[in-house]
């Protein structure tokens, strides 16, 4: 037998109605589309994390490091243990709560952050062990299931708009456009949105990856011909290849003993919330594209996905980097025809043999990066469509998801939002027996959380 035969045979390819050439070109183009996370997650997480001793790109290696490593086998344990075609990596979304909202905006130190990511990784592990995170996942509303991707997709457009200076703090209208055309940082950022948006609707795989190289090259170019300054669009300096994280990995230990214990359990809380729903969301976003959901909008098995997860999560943290979740590129692989885990396993060997490119990643500006966060903004939107607007209780919970979660910078807020406001329209409308009664718990149990929260009582 040989190895076509083997890996055949070890992922039932044929069941799935598929084939091994399938399942590879599958594999290279979900990693194409969702290689850019190698470079944008270091980014975002290293405003966050300050390490003494090390400039700030020699940090962003480090974590490139972690992310590979944390993306790799994650996917590895989704193609082994659950056999679903989907790649993983840290979330966009769930690393921008982790550095300016948890680091940054509560002031907590990026090692405990770290630790607190750690232990909900864990207690995921345990419930997803006993079943229990697929039961909650199934009592979200429908609503809140089907426009999460949508509410993530506006918060990563606001956070891009920002990060390339296109939208500015405002006294009077708190945000305002820019002097773009007067910034170069800015004008680059734009051409490079451009570039990126063509090459994506002309559907050519991999169009982010090329649009943040091309960007990057351009802005060398620029430097190297003596428009600009060393500093101005790229690099002031850049260090040698930095291999070596172990300043990086392990750091959570230090957190779990840095902090009061009351203190460190309510940002645990902080994390367990996010990442549950955001998780789900994700996830449940991704198999739509591949038709896996059942006739309820669930997917069958789920435990297995998402005990991927909870490992990525637990490994991540431990490496030195937020959050691993299900990518909703994976989406671009199951259209190329990926259906077993065979496709998860070309994604986290590809992750791999990504290492060799860590050098290069210091040397990508930071406006080049930050263009991934505003196209696959606009690419999450698309799941507005399955929402029916035309059901007010459906309206006001998808609508509040999805414009919360920008307004508020916080995808944990605008999922409250939408989770308290389904059974209060029901019930409004008098369709209180389609709730579930988990359903009711759930929101009333956010509610109290979000009077005590905002009244500072607790963080």
């Amino acid at each position: 037998m040989g190895l076509s035969d083997t890996l055949a045979a070890r992922f039932d390819v044929e069941a799935h109605d598929s084939d091994v050439r399938t399942e590879l070109v599958a594999g290279l183009t979900t990693f194409l589309a969702m290689s850019y996370i190698i470079v944008v997650n270091p980014f975002i997480l290293a405003e966050a994390i300050q390490i003494p001793g090390y400039e700030f790109f020699e940090v962003v290696q480090m974590i490139a490091i972690a992310t590979i490593l944390s993306s790799a086998l994650a996917t590895l344990v989704m193609a082994l243990y659950a056999n679903r075609p989907f790649g993983l990596a840290p979330g966009l979304g769930l690393n921008a709560f982790f550095a300016f909202t948890v680091v940054l905006g509560l002031g907590i130190p990026w090692q405990t952050a770290l630790a607190a990511v750690f232990v909900e990784g864990i207690l995921f592990m345990l419930l997803t062990a006993v079943g229990a995170r697929e039961y909650v996942i199934r009592l979200f509303p429908e609503p809140v299931k089907r426009s999460v991707g949508a509410g993530i997709g506006l918060f990563l457009l606001f956070i891009g708009f920002q990060e390339l200076q296109i939208v500015v703090p405002d006294d009077a209208t708190l945000v305002t456009l820019g002097g773009i055309f007067g910034n170069p940082w800015a004008i680059l950022g734009i051409a490079g949105l451009v570039l990126t948006f063509g090459l994506w609707a002309r559907g050519i795989t991999g169009s982010i990856v090329i649009g943040i190289l091309t960007t990057s090259v351009v802005g060398w170019g620029l430097t190297f011909a003596g428009f600009f300054d060393r500093g101005t669009i790229t690099p002031e300096t850049l260090p040698s290849a930095q291999y070596d994280i172990s300043p990086l990995a392990g750091a959570f230990v230090d957190g779990l003993g840095q902090i009061e214990p009351l203190t460190f359990v309510l940002v645990v809380f902080t994390f367990f919330f996010v990442d549950f729903f955001d998780t789900a969301g994700t996830l449940i976003g991704v198999s739509q594209f591949g038709d896996f959901l059942d006739e309820d909008g669930d997917l069958p098995d789920m435990d297995k996905p998402l005990m991927a997860d909870a490992v990525g999560t637990t490994a991540g943290a431990v490496l030195g980097t937020s959050t691993v979740t299900t990518y909703i590129e994976s989406s671009t692989g199951v259209e190329e025809g990926g259906r077993t885990g065979l496709t998860a396993l070309v994604i986290a060997l590809l992750f791999v043999a990504s290492l060799a490119v860590i050098p290069v990643v210091a040397a990508i500006p930071e406006y080049a990066s930050f263009i991934a966060l505003i196209v696959v903004g606009v690419m999450m939107l698309q799941g507005l469509v399955e929402v029916d607007w035309s059901d007010p209780a459906w309206a006001v919970s998808a609508g509040l998801t999805v414009t919360v979660m920008p307004f508020a910078y916080s995808i944990a807020d605008g999922l409250a939002a939408g989770i308290v406001a389904y059974p209060l329209i029901k019930v409004a409308v008098g369709e209180y027996d389609e709730v579930a009664l988990g359903q009711y718990v759930i929101a009333a149990l956010l509610a109290a959380y979000y009077v005590l929260q905002t009244r500072g009582v607790i963080l």
